[in-house]
This record gives C-alpha cells, structure tokens and sequence, in this order.
C-alpha cells in the first residue's frame, strides 16, 4: 500500500486509494483546442483506451478503487490479479466520458456513491490521480464538502497546483533554466525563443532553417507528438519566403498554434551512444517535500518525435550522464519543492552529438514509464535496474493482426509471456487499446540482448 507520511517521518495506512486515470485531463485545454473534431474525438478515446495500463501503476497497492473511462474486461482483471498479486480491487466507470473523467464523475451519482462508501464508517480517503488537474481539485473539494477527509500525497495543494501547468510547458522549463543557469550551468536548454502568434513563429523558424538547416517548433503542452514539428535537413525550402510559407500553412492546420505560446529552437542532433539520444530521468516529490529519485532510462521516440516507451536499466545511460541527468534532476525537484509542487515528474533530455545533454521538457505528473517502474519494483524489488533489463512500448501497431477478443492475444504470445519462474517474458499493459489496432507491452530480459530477443519473437508472432 501507499504509505503516508506524517510529520516526524511516521507512517500510516489509508482504509482505501481511489485511484483516476485522467490522462485526457493533463492536456485538456491543448485538446479542446483541436481544429478537427475527429482528431480530437480520437486523442481523447486514445487516452480512454490505454487507462487500464494504469492499473500497472498501482501495482503493490491494495483497497484500491481504480475509476477508468473505459471499462476493464474480467479476463483482463484477472490476468493483472494473476501477474501482480493484487486481489483487492475493485474497477467503476462512470456511465459518460467527455475526456473531462473527474466532472463526468462529478455528474454520475453511482460513482460518487462508490467513493463514499470506498471511505466506509472512517471517511478518510486516499486519492490519486494521473495528473493533477483542476477537475480534480474540483472533485476532492466536492467530496471534503461531504464531509470526507481526503488525502493527496501525490498533488499539491489548491494554491499550487499551477506549478503543474507551468513547469510542465515547454515555455516553464525554458524559463526555469534560464534562471537557474548561473548556479546549475548543466541546466541547459536548446538555444531557442517564444512568441505568441503562427505567423511571427513562421518567420523567425524560417530565417532559423535556411541559416541552421534544421528547426523545431513547439506548442507550450502538446500530447504524445502532437503539437510538435521537426524540420530536418531538406525538410523545406532554402528560399526564405516559399519557406516561411511553407511552415505558416503547415502551422494553420490547428488552431492551438494560435491559441498557446510557441516555442522555436534549435534542432538538435542526438547521439545515440547516449540513451539512443534521449536519456530521461523521473522523481516523486512526497508530501513532505522530501525528492526520492526513481529511476533513468532511455526514450524510445519514433523519428517525427512521438514517444513510444522507455528502456531501463542501469546500464542504459553511461555513468557520467547518469551521475549529470540525476544531480539537475535534484536541482529542478528542490525548485518545484520550493513552489509546492508534489508528486511524480520526469525529466526529458537530447543527447546532442556534441556530447552535451538538453533538456527538452519536464512532465509533471504521472508518466508514460511511471507503470513500467511501478511493475518492475514489485516484481523485482527496489534493484531491479540492476537485475533486469526492461523494454516497454505503448502504442505498438497491429496491422496485419486481427484478434477479437484478449484471450486469442494471450494464446497467439503464450510462447513469451512473462513466466514468473524465469523472470522474462511479454506483460501485455492493456487490453482496450487492441480494438485501437495497438498494443502496449513491457518486456523483461536478464540482459538487453535477451529482451530484444524476446520483442523479436513477439513481433515475428504478430505478424506471422
């Protein structure tokens, strides 16, 4: 279970964890600011559909109230039962999803009436959310008018909870690097400026790619690679108008361009002997305050800048890069301290070809490699960087498979699922997100070679 600290360091137990997968919620205001309501219809049932991943992330909790936009199969709960050893927890979903999980719960009375009775004759509660958004503030205050003590170790309070959405866009990092610099010169940020308007970021972007060949354009939160533009070399023109024009037409696609802050920097070439070019780090703030370091990884990004998943162990990132991406993780965690933010955050660097490492962005909340560490920690304890090599992936594509149901996908992998006798194998992350035509998996090997192995015949299964 989740301990809670008390002042004095002592710890407790709550009766119950409501845990809300409101992945949706994290970028709301960029999603609703989606020009096609088709793109936005599916961001927002993308996000619905990978929510029983997050059942990894509680993974060693218990009396857990795990609230989903989308509901989870009794195959899948027991397959997640089978694998992590949770027995008590129990799944609700409320009857309507907008992407907006915490008001659709606030207007669905059988939920509301499942999280009054997960607070049984104590009334205390413990909540945890995948981000901390204001619709969930504005659920826990809805619920502590009912006259329930609520717990959230993992937010922070109503008058902070702007250090999320600040610290976690592209232009709050920028910002705290570039006061942070002198006293944490590893603190280092693409050289780069913000504007506020399409047509200004065209014009210095296009001036930026004929003098630098190459530039990066992003929105101040996007979402899994939306919101992102990479210009490489031959990417654009070289003529500074027809390329001017060029980038504003590819920038008028969506109206959030025009809605939120642009960052314009520069394209950075990674290098690959370093994290495969994009070394990541994440901490938990505790209610107290106090930093604890989880773990670092390599991103697994797909050329156009999409996240796909996370490779960890301690072999990943090269000692002196590990000891440099932890030592500025630190430095950033005491400034969110300071501000009062709490709960988990990441780190996201470019190892450029220079050697120097850059941060691209922090997420400041639950991330998409949070599940995989939460799982690889109950199944191999707090050293499990040194004793597994861990592979993961999200959003998988299954083209040339067509699977009906979750138990033909588990006969169709049954020759690499993990086995909990060898420690290796394929842990399928999420059932919903098949009928998306993906999969999400993590992987675990007892070396990099083994788990690669063990994704190679995976994939040679799926697309046999």
């Amino acid at each position: 279970m989740t301990d809670i600290e008390e002042p004095g360091g002592s710890k407790k137990h709550p009766e119950s964890i409501v845990y809300i997968s409101n992945l949706s919620e994290d970028v709301w205001p960029f999603i609703a600011a989606m020009s096609d309501p088709s793109v936005r219809k599916h961001e927002i049932d993308e996000n619905a559909r990978l929510s029983d991943r997050d059942l990894f992330s509680v993974a060693g909790e218990n009396h857990v109230l795990f609230i989903s936009p989308k509901p989870v199969s009794p195959d899948f709960l027991k397959y997640y039962r089978d694998l992590i050893g949770t027995k008590n927890i129990e799944v609700a979903t409320p009857s309507h999803h907008s992407g907006e999980i915490c008001r659709d719960i606030l207007k669905d009375e059988s939920i509301i009436a499942k999280i009054i009775e997960a607070a049984n004759s104590s009334k205390r509660l413990t909540m945890i959310p995948y981000a901390t958004s204001f619709q969930f503030l504005e659920l826990v205050g809805y619920l502590r008018s009912r006259g329930i003590t609520v717990s959230t170790p993992e937010s922070p309070e109503e008058e902070d909870a702007w250090t999320v959405n600040f610290y976690g866009s592209k232009s709050g990092i920028r910002q705290l690097a570039q006061q942070s610099v002198a006293v944490e010169p590893d603190f280092r940020v693409p050289d780069g400026i913000i504007c506020v308007s399409a047509i200004d970021a065209s014009r210095i972007a296009a001036k930026k790619y004929i003098k630098e060949n190459g530039v990066v354009l992003k929105t101040n939160k996007g979402h899994s690679g939306a919101g992102i533009l990479i210009f490489r070399p031959g990417d654009l023109p070289r003529d500074y108008r027809t390329c001017q024009q060029k980038i504003f037409e590819t920038l008028r696609q969506d109206s959030y361009w025009d809605l939120f802050p642009i960052i314009i920097e520069d394209f950075v070439v990674s290098g690959v002997t370093i994290g495969g070019g994009f070394p990541n780090v994440e901490f938990l703030i505790h209610k107290t305050g106090r930093i604890e370091f989880l773990y670092y990884c390599s991103l697994r990004v797909t050329k156009d800048g999409v996240f796909k998943g996370v490779e960890i162990n301690d072999d990943v990132i090269p000692e002196k890069q590990a000891t440099q991406m932890m030592d500025t993780g630190f430095f950033i965690a005491e400034r969110y301290v300071a501000a009062g933010y709490r709960g988990y955050f990441d780190v996201d660097y470019v190892a450029g070809k220079n050697g120097k490492l850059y941060i691209n962005e922090s997420n400041v909340r639950r991330t998409g490699g949070t599940h995989v560490f939460h799982t690889a920690e109950e199944l191999f304890g707090k050293d499990f960087m040194y004793i597994t090599h861990v592979l993961s992936n999200n959003s998988y594509p299954l083209q040339k498979v067509h699977l009906k149901t979750f138990r033909e996908l588990l006969d169709l992998l049954h020759p690499v699922l993990y086995d909990k006798k060898t420690k290796e194998g394929v842990i399928i992350a999420s059932e919903n997100l098949l009928s998306f035509g993906q999969l999400a998996y993590i992987i675990f090997g007892k070396t990099r070679k083994r788990a690669l192995e063990i994704e190679s015949v995976m994939e040679e299964l799926l697309s046999a």
